[in-house]
């Protein structure tokens, strides 16, 4: 049992700033130097060991597609597309923001990334239609929450390589749920925009050459999310591949239709990719490391058999799940969270009956959700600097939006083909 004792000091570590694989490090490091009787030679392995899956290359692609996005003139083009769908509606630049980062979901793979860009593209945009700045903030924080789901998010990815799940099932598994999630922060940005009346962008319906012209422009744009999602829906390419012709497409695009991009913002990319891709991989590393510990102790059999002691029914057990993350959401890194908990939680979800995906898109959209939260929500910490707008502000502006995040997190745990639909 001594799990009991490296897992508070790493949560300890973690609570004092500590990068997570560092601290995961020196949990593991800790363990074999005072409680385990192998030699220090089966940590370094331990370490290692999953470098050696090839599954781990749709990482660096996923990363380098979306660094390049900035600079395609792709999201530009989506913008357009989402204005033509929404923008004669009430609140239409807010719902525009919420379409642009369902369209960009299918592409950017990373919510820090989406909500990076949604500060610098649509947020001064909505100030000069007359938003409340810490609306359009926590409207933008929110929306990019949808990212993570819809694939081919990072979440995805780690949480199949951790749980031993099928990436592809998992990106698949992500379609409806991030759909869901898009479509009540769509209503929530109506009645929102209703209240405050903001006003929409376009007061007559867009013409059919306007139609046209926009989807013209903008096709090349639509045509990677069908060849990202599609293409691993319908086994065509794995994951990992899909995420390599989607780099090619990209380039294509960039250099030859949209001729925004030159050589320097692909070394700009490649050197953003290795930094992003480095940090995970260290994370991933310790942290199976960590696993490997978990069970040799027989943590995940101990943590079993203390939940079922509880209680034996899978909804119930979902739902203090989803209390425990969203607490533990509000004072720790969401990766951090999962990589710790899953190998735990996972011998109590098979004994249950539980699906793994669904579990893990669960899983997923809740420590999504923790990331708007304070103290440490990371997407809430990067909007708020982007924006200059106060803690209190965004909480504030941003509850009907949250709401509705839990919402479609309640009827994602209750309702499991939502994420096991097209499975």
């Amino acid at each position: 049992m001594t799990w009991f004792i490296i897992i508070p000091i790493m949560f300890g570590l973690f609570a004092l700033n500590m990068r997570l694989y560092l601290a995961m490090f020196a949990a593991v490091l800790l363990y074999f130097l005072f409680f385990a009787s192998m030699p220090l030679q089966i940590a370094v392995q331990r370490i290692i060991a999953p470098t050696q899956n090839a599954s781990l290359l749709a990482i660096p692609f996923f990363v380098l597609l979306g660094t390049l996005l900035g600079s395609t003139g792709i999201a530009e083009r989506l913008l357009k597309v989402a204005d033509l769908l929404v923008g004669r509606f009430t609140g239409g630049l807010g719902l525009t923001n919420v379409m642009l980062s369902t369209l960009m979901g299918g592409l950017s793979a990373s919510n820090l990334a989406d909500a990076g860009m949604m500060c610098r593209m649509i947020v001064p945009e909505m100030e000069k239609e007359g938003y409340n700045r810490g609306v359009a903030a926590a409207l933008t924080a929110a929306s990019s929450l949808i990212t993570p789901i819809i694939p081919p998010g990072i979440a995805l990815i780690i949480y199949g390589l951790i749980a031993n799940v099928s990436i592809g099932s998992m990106f698949v598994a992500g379609i409806l749920p991030g759909l869901l999630c898009a479509a009540l922060l769509l209503f929530t940005t109506y009645f929102v925009a209703k209240r405050e009346g903001y006003k929409p962008t376009r007061t007559a319906r867009p013409t059919m050459a306007e139609t046209g012209r926009t989807l013209l422009l903008a096709w090349p744009a639509l045509f990677l999310v069908v060849v990202v999602i599609g293409g691993i829906r319908f086994s065509v390419f794995t994951p990992t591949e899909a995420g390599a012709v989607a780099v090619v497409v990209t380039l294509l695009i960039g250099f030859f239709l949209y001729r925004r991009m030159n050589l320097a913002d692909v070394g700009s990319a490649l050197s953003e990719t290795a930094r992003q891709t480095s940090a995970v991989l260290l994370v991933i590393m310790t942290s199976s490391a960590l696993a490997w510990i978990f069970s040799m102790e027989r943590a995940g059999i101990g943590m079993a058999e203390f939940v079922t002691g509880l209680t034996d029914n899978p909804v119930v057990f979902l739902l203090i799940v989803n209390v425990l993350l969203l607490v533990l959401g509000m004072f720790i890194e969401g990766t951090a969270l999962m990589i710790i908990l899953v190998p735990l939680l996972l011998p109590v979800v098979k004994q249950l009956g539980i699906d793994p995906v669904h579990f893990g898109i669960v899983m997923i959209l809740n420590l999504s959700v923790g990331t708007l939260t304070p103290p440490v929500g990371t997407v809430m910490l990067l909007v708020c600097s982007l924006t200059k707008v106060s803690i209190p502000e965004f909480v504030k502006r941003g509850w009907p939006f949250f709401a509705a995040l839990i919402l479609a997190l309640l009827l994602v745990t209750l309702v499991p083909a939502l994420s096991l639909a097209f499975v």
